[in-house]
């Protein structure tokens, strides 16, 4: 999976289709990601000390990060993940839509520069 933190997103199925969140948190395991504002639930708290109201709390619930995209800085619209080597020998990834950059993976090694 090449979600991160803080990616921008849009939900491509379910019941919140077409909903623009960043990712709060990425379940690798899983294969789930908890994107802000998408997925909510109500969870029924029983009264405690940690929490003396007790209630109704509305809470964010994992989505499988196939039911996500990344948006694509450049255009804002949903776009695939891609990962390249550079010349210099670093990583990076980028949207296969149009080819700018997100973020960079690893540093620059010498064994895998270009010579």
């Amino acid at each position: 999976m090449k979600f991160r933190v803080d990616d921008e997103v849009i939900v491509i199925a379910g019941a919140d289709k077409g909903h623009r969140g960043k990712i709060i948190k990425v379940d690798r395991e899983a294969n789930k990601v908890i994107v802000e504002g998408a997925g909510k639930v109500w969870k029924h708290v029983r009264q405690s000390q940690k929490n003396p109201q007790g209630g109704r709390l509305n809470k964010e619930m994992p989505i499988s990060a196939s039911n996500v995209m990344l948006v694509d800085p450049s255009s804002g619209k949903p776009t695939r993940i891609g990962t390249r080597l550079l010349d210099n020998g670093s990583k990076e990834r980028y949207a296969k839509k149009s080819g700018v950059t997100i973020s960079q993976i690893s540093p620059a090694k010498p064994s895998r520069a270009k010579k």
